[in-house]
């Protein structure tokens, strides 16, 4: 299937277009509310992932013969290799692949919340707290 959309420039340039204008859409909107009081490591965190779907959402980050759907569809499995190099280098007691998979999950329903017009609000069934 992702060869068909491939072979399909324009179709595959839609994704893309969709996929940028989203990813403003939620930057725009998923403020970070109570920034100066936040946990100094939350606040990394929080830059860090606006930072990079940022970067994402920007077509002249790579090579001209790159295209913005050739990215999308490959860029996360780059991210998905970091973090499991990464979370290798935890204690097994943290559960690192669970944690993996949960911010996996949450980065899905905030894609899908952006795609079906939802504002963002979810629920988190994970151990830890943390404002959108």
């Amino acid at each position: 299937m992702c060869g068909d959309i491939e072979d399909d420039e324009s179709l595959a340039e839609e994704y893309y277009a969709r996929f940028v204008d989203h990813t403003r859409r939620f930057l725009a909107t998923s403020k970070v509310e109570g920034r100066e009081r936040a946990d100094p490591l939350y606040t990394h965190l929080e830059t860090l992932f606006r930072s990079t779907l940022s970067a994402a959402a920007e077509l002249d980050t790579a090579a001209e013969e790159v295209s913005g759907y050739e990215r999308l569809s490959m860029e996360p499995l780059v991210y998905a290799r970091l973090a499991g190099f990464m979370a290798a280098h935890q204690p097994l007691q943290d559960d690192p692949l669970r944690r993996l998979i949960e911010a996996l999950m949450t980065g899905y329903e905030e894609g899908e919340a952006i795609n079906s017009g939802q504002d963002h609000h979810h629920a988190h069934g994970h151990g830890h707290d943390h404002t959108h």
